[in-house]
């Protein structure tokens, strides 16, 4: 099922969803999407940001849960602060981010979320097997975000993620680290 839900009723409702069988091409496809909406709403400037993080969000889709089956989902949040992103999938195995080898083939997935977003986290589901990785790209102060919304503390040492443990069913999500302060 593949569906762009217009006019938007609240501002934080997706836009578009999307519940596909992931493959080496959807990662180009959603890029577009995502690019497309970006423009619409006048945050081209996110594109770079948000479409590597996207990217590396559904290569972990594709290269790990069994099927390849994925649903994402592209917010624009309230204010034109910036666009939430998630990408939920029914695999039990909560990714970590780690820092492999230099000759590793993978596992810097999380890591270049990390580096790009301005925020990210893992979201176990209560009901089912499975978890939902979103991020946000901000937009920074000087082109009209919230100054608030850009300099939060640093997260507790816990919840970062070269040292984030199994994640465990909470309410709220883990949050990544912050990259702008």
């Amino acid at each position: 099922m593949n569906h762009v839900l217009v006019p938007r009723r609240n501002p934080g409702e997706p836009v578009y969803r999307a519940d596909l069988a992931l493959g080496e091409h959807s990662a180009r496809h959603l890029r577009r999407v995502l690019r497309l909406y970006l423009k619409t709403w006048d945050l081209l400037f996110l594109a770079d940001a948000a479409e590597l993080a996207l990217t590396e969000l559904i290569a972990n889709v594709v290269r790990h849960v069994p099927g390849g089956r994925g649903r994402t989902y592209i917010f624009q949040l309230p204010n034109r602060e910036g666009v939430r992103v998630e990408v939920a999938d029914d695999s039990p195995v909560v990714p970590l981010a780690i820092k492999g080898d230099a000759m590793d083939e993978g596992g810097r997935g999380l890591l270049l979320v990390n580096a790009v977003t301005d925020d990210w986290g893992i979201v176990k589901q209560w009901d089912q097997v499975g978890k939902t990785i979103w991020f946000e790209c901000l937009t920074p102060p000087e082109l009209g975000g919230s100054p608030l919304r850009t300099a939060k503390p640093e997260p507790r040492p816990e919840t970062k993620p070269e040292t984030r443990p199994e994640a465990k069913p909470e309410p709220k999500p883990e949050s990544g680290a912050r990259r702008r302060s």
